[in-house]
């Protein structure tokens, strides 16, 4: 299968064309909030308004530094300028055509670390046995109380993990 790999997902080709119809939308939406023009826009960012145009009609993406110098313009991150709210049946059917012999080949802790930069450098400050002696508990104990498997356990420990962070945030 075709497609690039983000945040431990394989996205297919329908999936980033969605992606590129937001960014246009986004854009459109970012303009006219901000009360300017095609040609006021294009005019800031040394461009054509015909290539603003093609960035809403999503003809053609504008490149990262267009994308950096749009945001700072219309006063919004770029996360903000290129969001994009999947479907959950889209990610659902993204996530089952990944096959375990693929997910097994993908360092997912290099592959996070490149977002978040501590993954790549924990290992060597902090005392793991001690943690994963605590993890491996926890896990043994789902394992015998609700008659889990290993890897039920685990990912039912990691979602209250994600649950317990996502409440305290």
């Amino acid at each position: 299968m075709k497609g690039v790999i983000t945040n431990l997902v394989v996205i297919d080709t329908k999936l980033v064309k969605s992606i590129k119809m937001a960014i246009g939308n986004n854009l459109m939406l970012a303009r006219k909030k901000s009360g300017l023009s095609q040609e006021e826009v294009a005019n800031k960012l040394g461009v054509s308004r015909q290539t603003i145009s093609n960035w809403e009609l999503d003809e053609t993406i504008p490149d990262i530094y267009q994308t950096k110098k749009l945001a700072i313009l219309f006063k919004i991150s770029i996360d903000d300028l290129i969001d994009v709210s999947f479907e959950e049946k889209e990610i659902e059917n993204t996530i089952n055509s990944i096959s375990e012999k693929q997910q097994e080949k993908i360092n997912w802790t290099k592959v996070w670390s490149k977002k978040y930069p501590i993954l790549a450098k924990y290992q060597e400050e902090v005392e793991i046995n001690y943690y994963a002696q605590s993890l491996n508990a926890l896990i043994r104990d789902l394992e015998i109380k609700y008659s889990y498997n290993r890897l039920d356990a685990m990912l039912v420990l990691k979602d209250i993990l994600g649950h317990t962070w996502n409440k305290n945030v």
